[in-house]
């Protein structure tokens, strides 16, 4: 398969990354010691058309194909150095904006996709739970019929961007013994709803200006039309946006990683030991080769994942493939830049220390590295 960027394609990464240079990086290092998460920034990233990339324009987005929406992703994520900021943007875009615009009703699309793509709306997916994990079908939010309507009731763990989001939505299992319907379905609630309220939010190792927390819904009604995609939808709604997830969020991984290893060819051609540049010696360079190979490989991985969305039911297995090699490249990738640079790798002055932080968060979100494993295990029969 060949991915060679066409023109339009060169021009979106270049004023990509253009526009993170100058709007996003400055003071980046701080708001990660503040763990503050950047409203302002957001709301540029909206205007810049991040948060829809795919989104039909019809709907306020910008209509990009799989590809395309890749390659504009790793070039947010080779521009942009607040980690938090973009995992924020994704986790918004790929696992709420998406399937609101494939499953929504023309009702819900014509009002939040708007919204939700300029960025004055910001969004949150409500599935994880504290006993429950990975495994959505041992959820305990329940949604009982309550007239024209559901009362939930529930609490939701580690949803990213809760303590900020003004839509969430929500995942509960909906049993109805008058029409036999039931199962996982899903929600969209917003902030105002009586009932619905933040609970703790969490401090993070990494992705520190992405804000991540409890969500409380006490005996919360919703009306019919609140409903995504039917009742019963709700598993079918939320595994095909993990597969949106875990095949596009790892393509600001590659742009993460295109950064570093050029900031560890620079420095291993210009730092000094023993008379002559350290990337002369094996130990080095032999480490710098091996970031390229994992970079080529996880790029190779990642837009053939991309290139099968909407297209192949196989996608499953290239998403959990590509986001357990991207993301565990990324974490390597991150420490070798660190060993490169020795000393100075591991000071908070140079952002590599940060980097590694924020890898790690992806060998757990979007379902960890072992969930992927058995993703791809059971594709291989086993």
């Amino acid at each position: 398969m060949d991915f060679t960027l066409d023109e339009e394609q060169e021009l979106l990464r270049t004023q990509i990354i253009t526009f993170c240079r100058k709007e996003l990086n400055e003071g980046a290092r701080a708001r990660d010691s503040a763990q503050s998460f950047p409203h302002d920034l957001w709301l540029k990233c909206g205007q810049m058309g991040l948060q829809g990339l795919p989104v039909p324009q019809d709907y306020g987005g910008v209509g990009l194909d799989p590809i395309t929406t890749a390659v504009a992703l790793e070039a947010f994520g080779y521009g942009c150095r607040d980690g938090g900021l973009i995992f924020s943007v994704c986790a918004h875009l790929l696992a709420c904006v998406v399937p609101i615009w494939k499953h929504g009703s023309e009702e819900q699309k014509r009002h939040y996709l708007p919204r939700l793509c300029n960025g004055t709306l910001i969004a949150v997916n409500a599935m994880t739970e504290a006993d429950s994990g990975s495994d959505p079908f041992t959820m305990s939010t329940r949604a009982e019929p309550d007239g024209d309507g559901f009362r939930i009731r529930g609490m939701k763990t580690f949803a990213s961007n809760g303590p900020v989001a003004g839509l969430a939505l929500v995942y509960a299992v909906v049993n109805s013994a008058d029409d036999g319907l039931g199962g996982i379905t899903g929600f969209l609630v917003e902030k105002e709803s009586a009932g619905f309220r933040v609970g703790q939010t969490f401090e993070k190792m990494g992705l520190r200006t992405s804000k991540i927390g409890e969500l409380i819904f006490d005996d919360m009604w919703v009306p019919m039309n609140s409903v995504v995609g039917g009742i019963g939808a709700g598993a079918i709604l939320f595994s095909e946006s993990m597969d949106w997830e875990r095949a596009l969020l790892v393509a600001t991984h590659l742009g993460t990683m295109e950064r570093l290893l050029e900031e560890a060819i620079e420095y291993a051609r210009t730092r000094k030991s023993f008379g002559k540049a350290i990337g002369k010696f094996q130990a080095v360079s032999h480490r710098i080769v091996d970031m390229k190979v994992r970079l080529d490989a996880a790029r190779l991985l990642t837009y053939k994942a991309a290139s099968r969305l909407g297209v192949s039911r196989d996608v499953q297995r290239d998403a959990a493939i590509a986001k357990l090699f991207a993301s565990e490249s990324l974490v390597t990738n991150a420490l070798d830049t660190i060993r490169v640079f020795g000393g100075y790798g591991y000071m908070q002055e140079y952002d590599m220390e940060r980097v590694l932080r924020d890898a790690v968060g992806g060998v757990l979100y979007s379902g960890t590295s072992d969930m992927q494993r058995n993703i791809i295990a059971s594709w291989l029969g086993l």
